[in-house]
């Protein structure tokens, strides 16, 4: 397993991470396969959305805001309750097929780690499987 470290400079943001992903792919010579990323952080995500238009993060990043609010009428006394909501909503997890010794994604697809409380060092763990 691969422990991937990702610095956030906000306290939400959607930080790419399609290339890192790519290359440790490539480094296993997994050729057919599968490849689970998991994020242990109860305020923090990981999604597949598209990489072509910033445009999509930022309309995904209000969307989120105007659906869960920073402030709200919650309990959670830490005053993130927000982030704890939005990572639910987007998952700790995502799988993605290997085919040919790379993820297989659509032409703007791409893969992001998802911040809600920041900015903090996160991890991401990848799991590379062979077929």
């Amino acid at each position: 397993m691969k422990k991937i470290q990702i610095q956030s400079r906000k306290r939400v943001e959607m930080i790419e991470m399609t290339a890192e992903i790519r290359r440790l792919i490539a480094k296993s010579e997994v050729k057919q396969g599968m490849a689970v990323l998991f994020v242990p952080h109860t305020t923090a995500a990981v999604t597949i959305n598209e990489n072509a238009d910033p445009d999509v993060v930022t309309d995904m990043l209000a969307g989120l805001e105007r659906l869960v609010p920073l402030s709200g009428n919650y309990r959670h006394a830490e005053g993130n309750s927000d982030a704890h909501i939005k990572s639910s909503l987007i998952g700790a997890g995502e799988t993605l097929l290997i085919e040919n010794g790379e993820p297989v994604l659509g032409t703007w697809q791409g893969i992001y780690f998802c911040e809600f409380d920041g900015p903090r060092s996160r991890q991401v763990f990848l799991q590379i499987l062979p077929a």
